[in-house]
């Protein structure tokens, strides 16, 4: 037992966290299998229990079998429950349950805090956990309710009309992409209020809750007429990057589909496709038409937007906006020959310039690796498979169709880029190191030919 406490005790942060996370795929897998959980005579394995459990954790919405045909009622509630946790952070419950009970929460849960939500200092972490849960709970009432009682012009009844809210607003709100129509939201294609909701919900979920949070105290200090108020770099880079991604997004699906998918829609149709699929493809991977019918160009553009994915410490995964915008500059204040960043009248710290290239590489070996294994194993076009292999890896669950179709090892190659989009690639590359090590000496230095 000494022994035991000693190996748990010598987990890093972030070896406890992927612990965490690993369990609770394997609880939400076994939850998920038991007989209660499917419809009666529903073919449903092992292996599509333990596909369902990580795209659940890892919010991401891809899925080996029909949520609405396989799926129970206990089914669907517990994939809301488990697509609830892994949206807003294990960390974040965790706390909420800790605080119920009266834990005391230490150091070491502190730490494990700082690593699921990518912060880097341990002061607030308790209050920010606080804000986070109440403000996706807030957030998630609020959108149930409207499109609850919205609902009730499209079902008979409101228990059904309330439950469907239900479920797409947790599934939109988390970027989940889930869905109990059968069809995402193809059956709205035309009602552009739910999808106003629905791309509303997305944003919130995928733009950083550091950002919701500042938002608040920054309309509380409105109130107060306070105005000297002053967001954070972080939120000015991620914002701005989000909302210029989302119009860049919007032109290019909107110019490229304009002669083929859009040819015969009307202007309105054409804006409001071209948006929700920008949005969308952010982390979310709900979908307002059929993706498999754009053209090639437009394909690699959404496999491009949810490879950056969303905003760090958000419901999203992918490289992150902010690891995106930091390249960007790094190139261009290198080409005019600067040695720093500047931005929003602030400075970039340069361990942040070198950990967005880290991440980024890291990125692209992952995502070449992926798609070198699947084009060996799988017989789909390597457009399909690009676009698979983005859609796990920014946890977004948009797809050409071919989940269901891969084999045994592709199946478990989407999981490990769902899990690790889940996780993120910093604590990815921080489990690899461990604890680290202080270094106690240095070599001369000396200068190599680059490009």
């Amino acid at each position: 037992m000494p022994y035991v406490r000693k190996r748990k005790t010598d987990l890093s942060p972030f070896q406890l966290l992927v612990l965490f996370y690993f369990t609770a795929v394997a609880v939400s897998a076994l939850l998920l299998s038991l007989p209660y959980a499917h419809k009666p005579g529903v073919d449903f394995s092992m292996m599509d229990g333990i596909f369902t459990a990580v795209s659940a954790v890892s919010v991401t919405g891809l899925t080996v079998v029909s949520i609405a045909d396989t799926f129970s009622l206990a089914g669907t509630f517990v994939i809301l429950i488990v697509i609830q946790i892994g949206g807003i952070g294990l960390m974040t419950m965790s706390t909420f349950l800790w605080l119920i009970f009266g834990k005391k929460i230490g150091l070491k849960e502190r730490q494990l805090i700082m690593a699921d939500h990518n912060q880097s200092t341990l002061a607030g972490l308790v209050d920010l956990m606080k804000q986070i849960l109440f403000l996706i709970l807030l957030i998630e009432f609020i959108g149930f309710l409207i499109l609850g009682t919205y609902y009730l012009t499209y079902f008979s009844t409101a228990k059904e009309a309330y439950y469907h809210a239900l479920f797409a607003t947790i599934s939109a709100t988390t970027n989940t992409g889930f869905d109990i129509t059968g069809q995402s939201l193809i059956p709205f294609a035309q009602d552009y209020f739910v999808q106003f909701i629905h791309m509303t919900l997305i944003i919130l979920g995928a733009i950083g809750f550091p950002v919701l949070i500042e938002v608040k105290r920054f309309f509380q200090h409105k109130r107060k007429n306070a105005f000297s108020y002053r967001f954070s770099l972080f939120t000015k880079l991620t914002t701005t990057t989000y909302f210029i991604l989302i119009a860049v997004g919007f032109l290019l699906i909107l110019m490229l589909e304009k002669n083929y998918f859009f040819m015969d829609k009307v202007w309105h149709e054409r804006l409001f496709s071209s948006l929700f699929q920008s949005v969308t493809s952010r982390s979310a991977g709900l979908s307002t038409v059929d993706v498999g019918e754009f053209t090639l160009a437009t394909k690699l553009v959404l496999a491009a937007l949810m490879f950056i994915g969303a905003s760090p410490s958000s419901v999203g995964g992918g490289i992150r906006t902010t690891t995106f915008a930091i390249i960007l500059l790094a190139i261009y204040f290198f080409a005019k020959g600067r040695r720093s960043i500047k931005v929003f009248h602030r400075e970039v710290h340069e361990e942040d310039i070198m950990k967005a290239f880290v991440v980024a590489a890291v990125a692209i070996i992952l995502f070449v690796s992926a798609v070198i294994i699947l084009s060996f194993t799988e017989p789909f076009t390597l457009t399909e498979i690009m676009f698979e292999v983005a859609s796990a890896f920014g946890t977004c669950g948009l797809s050409l169709g071919i989940t269901p179709d891969l084999s045994t090892l592709g199946k478990i190659v989407i999981m490990l880029l769902m899990f690790i989009g889940r996780i993120g690639l910093v604590t990815l590359i921080f489990l690899m190191r461990g604890k680290g090590v202080t270094e106690k000496y240095h070599y001369p230095k000396e200068r190599v030919i680059i490009g």
